[in-house]
């Protein structure tokens, strides 16, 4: 019924998100809200757009950090790169970009490889208030320890404090890097193909997403990739047993990188 009436009042479906990931986030909402029934929320989100707003947040999935995984960054620098550079141009697609810090390590990684200038990378989510935190490019300065000790293993050419500014115990990105992304709203569930793009990173998202949804959300992607495109999917994620799989080779099978069969 909750989910029924969220999905008819403002259009996003949840239904098929993970049994466990979905109970764990409605019960968060529930706390949060000082509500005792799923009825009770119901009716306040029905007539509440700012409780709807802060319940989105909950149902949103926001844990990244910049170059996170470094050996996933590794292996694009290794892999797909060398492929990349024969290319005039490129799109990628960080799908479920949350905050943006992943969107941002990408932008990084062109600079230092000299093609940045030759992409454009679009990186969505359906959480507006994640989307203003990455067009901001402005973080907790605490992360940037942790930040450039993952660019170091993830096979940084420079210094990473050179890619930001401090103060005021905040961190701000320079510009330059922030010049080549176009942040903006996209639903994975709802929302259509994405452009013909050369790389897809949706990473530690469909993990909290049933079988079904999984396949879609897949689908979409194939839909969207060019032939020899790459598809980059989290650590916990796999193609094995998916209605794409055919369509896809493995390029790194530690760090599930898939390429597009094609050329």
């Amino acid at each position: 019924m909750l989910l029924h009436g969220i999905r008819t009042r403002y259009g996003y479906d949840f239904a098929h998100y993970s049994r466990a990931s979905l109970r764990r986030r409605l019960e968060r909402a529930l706390a949060q809200t000082r509500l005792t029934h799923y009825s009770q929320l119901l009716d306040r989100l029905f007539h509440d757009e700012q409780c709807f707003d802060e319940f989105l947040k909950t149902m949103s999935i926001s844990v990244t950090e910049m170059f996170r995984d470094p050996e996933f960054y590794r292996a694009i620098r290794e892999h797909v790169v060398p492929l990349l550079k024969t290319y005039p141009f490129i799109k990628v697609w960080h799908a479920g970009c949350a905050t943006g810090e992943e969107a941002y390590s990408m932008a990084l990684l062109l600079y230092e490889e000299g093609f940045l200038d030759r992409a454009r990378i679009y990186a969505t989510d359906f959480n507006k208030h994640s989307l203003d935190t990455a067009a901001n490019g402005v973080y907790p300065a605490k992360r940037m320890a942790a930040y450039a000790e993952n660019y170091r293993l993830a096979g940084g050419k420079g210094r990473f404090l050179d890619y930001y500014s401090d103060g005021y115990e905040l961190a701000k990105l320079k510009d330059f890097l922030k010049e080549r992304i176009t942040f903006s709203y996209h639903n994975l569930v709802t929302d259509g193909v994405f452009g013909e793009m050369n790389i897809i990173c949706c990473r530690n998202v469909l993990i909290y997403f049933d079988k079904t949804l999984q396949d879609q959300v897949l689908k979409k992607f194939l839909e969207s990739l060019r032939h020899g495109g790459f598809l980059c999917l989290g650590n916990r994620e796999s193609l094995n047993f998916t209605a794409v799989q055919p369509s896809f080779t493995p390029v790194d099978k530690m760090q599930r990188i898939y390429q597009k069969c094609g050329a």
